[in-house]
């Protein structure tokens, strides 16, 4: 069993724990050894929020520079600040809409230029998926299911040794009752665009 690295991150309030913790509860579900850990920033001001699914078996949780083989991304500049986490074989599956910080919403800082960003991001990895992840969840009826698109996302393009049905049995019993139906359209969703990118 082949050992992945994925590295997801956002911001405080999109939901980057709960997909984490989801995948990690799915790999258990499916007998795949599994390390989850999480770095929270100021998440509840809107800060940083890393976590880290270590799938098939590791010593340790920590996921170092250039060790990435997959890095989830729910806001753009945070894909930005951790490539280098990421390698020449790293797939990067992000959400293209912004989500300013404080000080870009108060005009105390620029927000960086997203289309170069994810140019630079292409040239250095292996492979970019790279959407409007927040337009899907606003499909799927549910604007804060993006967690689950970025799931679905995920799914469809990392390749894991988790089957699908496991991550759909953990969003049935996980969730909310009442988010179930929409958190498992948003990951539909995210699945069938990442697929088809």
């Amino acid at each position: 069993m082949k050992t992945q690295r994925i590295v997801n991150v956002g911001v405080g309030g999109q939901g980057n724990l709960l997909a984490s913790n989801l995948l990690g509860l799915a790999a258990v579900d499916a007998g795949v050894p599994v390390m989850v850990s999480e770095i929270h920033g100021m998440a509840q001001r809107g800060g940083v929020v890393e976590s880290a699914v270590i799938l098939g078996g590791a010593t340790s949780p920590i996921v170092a520079e250039g060790e990435a083989d997959i890095l989830v991304s729910f806001e753009p500049v945070e894909t930005l600040r951790l490539l280098a986490k990421c390698n020449r074989d790293t797939i990067v599956i992000t959400n293209t809409r912004p989500l300013p910080p404080f000080t870009v919403a108060i005009g105390m800082a620029p927000y960086p230029d997203v289309e170069a960003g994810l140019k630079l991001v292409g040239r250095r990895v292996g492979q970019l998926v790279a959407f409007d992840g927040q337009a899907l969840a606003e499909e799927a009826g549910n604007p804060l299911s993006l967690n689950m698109v970025m799931l679905g996302a995920l799914f469809a393009r990392g390749g894991l040794e988790v089957p699908v049905r496991a991550i759909k049995k953990m969003i049935r019993t996980h969730t909310k009752e009442r988010f179930v139906p929409s958190n498992l359209k948003a990951f539909d969703l995210g699945f069938k665009y990442a697929q088809a990118a």
